[in-house]
């Protein structure tokens, strides 16, 4: 009976050692991307939303974070190839800062007005990487309150991963 229950232990031990070895062997495990929407049109309709309400927190969340653009953009970009000594916090540093200031001009004119999209045109070219695209150059067709057609540019460019799209920064060029 003592030997038996031994052997269980034992068993059971080494399976757990081998489930910590079986993770330990796939790598680090990196969070999917969040907030990810089923479209452009989705991502439009969400920012429209955030920016009638000034939710400036919503708006933040529907574009890539610092650890986001760490785990799932940077590694695939060309600057973070070791001969080009380019820091990640010099790229995502520039990033931000330019995404932060395109972000408060966009809530600086359209906050607390109410948009309504029309559509969604990508104008710019895709850039394919491992595992995601990016798709530049984002217009979206609104109407305003009086029902008048406008085209604006209220973020840049737009990720495409794991069947979802975010935010890649609100640099508008």
């Amino acid at each position: 009976m003592f030997r038996m229950r031994s052997f269980a232990r034992l068993l059971s031990a080494l399976f757990v050692a081998l489930g910590v070895l079986l993770q330990a062997a796939c790598g680090p495990h990196i969070p999917p991307l969040s907030s990810l929407q089923p479209s452009p049109e989705a991502v439009a309709t969400e920012v429209l939303q955030a920016l009638e309400q000034r939710n400036e927190p919503r708006l933040r969340e529907l574009a890539l974070s610092e650890q986001e653009f760490r785990d799932h953009v940077w590694p695939e970009l060309p600057a973070a190839r070791p001969e080009r000594n380019l820091p990640f916090s010099y790229v995502w540093g520039d990033l931000k800062q330019k995404s932060d200031a395109s972000l408060a001009a966009t809530l600086a004119k359209y906050g607390g007005t109410h948009l309504v999209l029309k559509t969604v045109r990508l104008q710019g070219e895709k850039t394919s990487y491992q595992g995601f695209i990016v798709e530049r150059r984002s217009e979206l067709t609104v109407l305003d309150a009086s029902g008048q057609e406008l085209t604006v540019q209220l973020f840049g460019s737009l990720i495409h991963k794991d069947n979802g799209y975010k935010i890649f920064s609100f640099v508008v060029d």
